[in-house]
């Protein structure tokens, strides 16, 4: 049964929504240790973290999803041009598919909004 193009602005907040909840664990882990970290916070990593839990934040949240998306896109190419492009070619060998996939995505938001579930919404209806 296809799903019907009448869920579409139902499942964007799906995907934001689960889209946020991942990337915001990365700045838990970085800051909480949950799960723990596995290296020491410098000042990239420090700011990476930040990004990730007030980014992430507002994401699941829905709250200024265009601006913050293409913010937290540009943070997810960074992060695969410097920490996982020097180690090969290609993104499953180089360990940089999550980082490729979170910048994508998140463009998709910034264009797409966060859907009819979101802060944003809400907003526009007031």
């Amino acid at each position: 049964m296809p799903i019907p193009a009448t869920w579409s602005s139902q499942l964007l907040s799906i995907l934001r929504i689960v889209t946020g909840l991942g990337f915001l664990q990365h700045g838990v882990s970085k800051f909480f240790g949950i799960p723990p970290f596995p290296m020491p916070l410098n000042p990239l990593l420090t700011t990476a973290g930040v990004l990730e839990l007030v980014g992430g934040t507002l994401i699941v949240i829905g709250l200024f999803t265009r601006p913050v998306a293409f913010v937290l896109s540009g943070m997810s190419a960074a992060a695969y041009f410097i920490a996982h492009a020097p180690q090969g070619f290609f993104p499953a060998a180089n360990n940089g598919e999550p980082a490729m996939l979170y910048c994508f995505i998140f463009l998709y938001l910034a264009a797409a909004g966060g859907g009819i579930w979101s802060a944003d919404a809400a907003r526009a209806k007031a």
